[in-house]
C-alpha cells in the first residue's frame, strides 16, 4: 500500500441488529465503535420481525463513519472484535438470535451487500441518514425506496436514542 492509499479517508454506512438485549447491545455498540473511528450520523431505531427463523423482534439502525481503513480492514479489526466483545456466537444458523451484528453495507458509495435495497431493517435506517443516495439499477433514491418498504413490512420505529449515549445512557 503506497502512503496515498493509506491516507484515503472512507466513507461506510454500517448496519446494526441485535434481537438478544437488543437496547443495551445497541448503545453498547454504537459507544465502542465511536471510541475507535468517527460516528457523523446514526439514524433512529427501527424494529421488525425476525427473518428467516423464529426469535425475538429485531431492533436495527445504521451509522454513518469514516475511517482510513478497507472494508475488509474495518470488519475483522474493528466490527468482529466489537461484537466478539458483546457476545456475539456464530452458529451455522445464520439467522439465529444474536447479541449484536454490525455490517459493512456501503463503503464509498458502493453497496456491500446486495440485499440491502430489498428489505426493510437495512433501507430504511440508511435512507434516514443518506436519504438522498441513488439506488444503483434503479435510479431512485433511498428514501423512495424505504418508504415503499415501510408499506409492505412490519417495520416500525422504536423509541432508543443511541448518539451520543454510553452503554449506562450517560452522555459522552
Amino acid at each position: 500500500m503506497n502512503d496515498q492509499e493509506s491516507n484515503e479517508i472512507h466513507q461506510v454506512v454500517i448496519g446494526l441488529g441485535s434481537n438478544i438485549s437488543p437496547p443495551e447491545n445497541l448503545k453498547s455498540s454504537i459507544y465502542l465503535l465511536g471510541r475507535l473511528v468517527p460516528i457523523h450520523a446514526v439514524s433512529g431505531v427501527w424494529q421488525t420481525s425476525a427473518i428467516g427463523s423464529p426469535g425475538p423482534d429485531f431492533l436495527n439502525a445504521a451509522a454513518l463513519i469514516t475511517t482510513q481503513l478497507s472494508a475488509e480492514e474495518l470488519r475483522n479489526n474493528i466490527l468482529r472484535p466489537i461484537e466478539n466483545l458483546l457476545g456475539r456466537i456464530r452458529t451455522k444458523d445464520p439467522n439465529a438470535p444474536r447479541t449484536i451484528d454490525l455490517d459493512v453495507l456501503i463503503f464509498d458509495n458502493q453497496v456491500l451487500d446486495e440485499e440491502l435495497w430489498n428489505y426493510a431493517h437495512m433501507a430504511v435506517p440508511v435512507a434516514e441518514i443518506l436519504p438522498a443516495y441513488i439506488v444503483p439499477n434503479s435510479e431512485d433514491k433511498a428514501i423512495f425506496i424505504a418508504e415503499k418498504l415501510k408499506e409492505s413490512s412490519d417495520i416500525k420505529r422504536y423509541s432508543l436514542e443511541l448518539h451520543g449515549t454510553s452503554p449506562t445512557g450517560d452522555i459522552v
